[in-house]
């Protein structure tokens, strides 16, 4: 979830531990004594963008009582995630081909896509969907994220082709529009896949807002920056969300071992709900 580093303002070490807290706190974000120079870099932007001459003022800033839209920035710049469309592949083939091969004719089917970033996911499941059950059938996707900023990225559903680049040419075909002109190198994806995503703010280190219940819950290459307090509150609150017998999926390299024993081990990074 945080990326590339960048130059390093001037922060000593006391300035860092208060917005190491501070992070912990909003988003649930363990960030590591190696992220200091990240940290800077990022939030050097936005000194400059409010006249702020030290990180201690800016630290006053976003923990003062009119720090809300400025705190939701800083969170904007610390909680970025790059992806890509069909990352992790056999997720998909694993909800196409024994999920939905199983799910009854004619019901609806929901899935949340818990840290959606900048959308790639949530369409990567659509297309899926899509596939699988018609673009005619009940079904919704929801992806939500603490970021604002990626929020809007996903919403406007336009992504540059190297983004594509695990996805099905036929996929592509039949779901997304191919940009020219001032777009050229990007694609759009069609509103018919659209009509059937919504996307909302949700932090998932506080009370959940009214989501829904779902047949499957995604949650993917997050945990990995949460210490083992903070997994067990996040995905306990998601696991109120599934509806019995609905799957819950993790990333490769994670593992609900030790956070729950209220879901059942279905495969590596997959679970079920009993």
């Amino acid at each position: 979830m945080i990326v590339s580093e960048l130059a390093n303002p001037s922060i000593t070490d006391a300035e860092f531990a208060r917005f190491q807290a501070l992070i912990h706190k909003l988003a649930g974000i363990s960030l590591s004594d190696a992220k200091k120079v990240l940290l800077a870099g990022r939030l050097a932007k936005r000194l400059k963008a409010n006249g702020i001459g030290s990180f201690s003022e800016y630290y006053k800033l976003v923990t003062g009582s009119g720090g809300t839209a400025e705190s939701q920035a800083m969170v904007d710049l610390l909680t970025t995630n790059e992806t890509y469309f069909f990352r992790e592949e056999k997720h998909f083939e694993y909800l196409s081909q024994q999920v939905l091969a199983r799910h009854p004719p004619g019901r609806g089917f929901d899935i949340w896509s818990a840290a959606c970033s900048t959308g790639e996911e949530v369409y990567t499941l659509a297309m899926v969907l899509a596939e699988k059950l018609g673009l005619h059938a009940s079904w919704t996707i929801t992806g939500s994220d603490i970021s604002t900023q990626v929020l809007e990225k996903a919403e406007r559903a336009q992504y540059p082709m190297e983004r594509a680049r695990a996805t099905p040419v036929d996929y592509l075909r039949k779901y997304c529009l191919k940009g020219v002109r001032e777009d050229a190198g990007s694609f759009l994806i069609g509103q018919a896949l659209r009509r059937h995503v919504r996307f909302m703010q949700v932090n998932l280190n506080a009370t959940l807002p009214g989501v829904g219940s779902f047949d499957v819950i995604f949650l993917r290459n997050v945990m990995i920056y949460f210490d083992p307090e903070t997994k067990r509150g996040v995905v306990g609150r998601l696991i109120g969300r599934l509806r019995p017998g609905g799957h819950f999926i993790v990333g490769h390299s994670e593992s609900l071992h030790g956070v729950t024993d209220a879901l059942e081990l279905v495969k590596p990074a997959v679970y079920r709900k009993p």
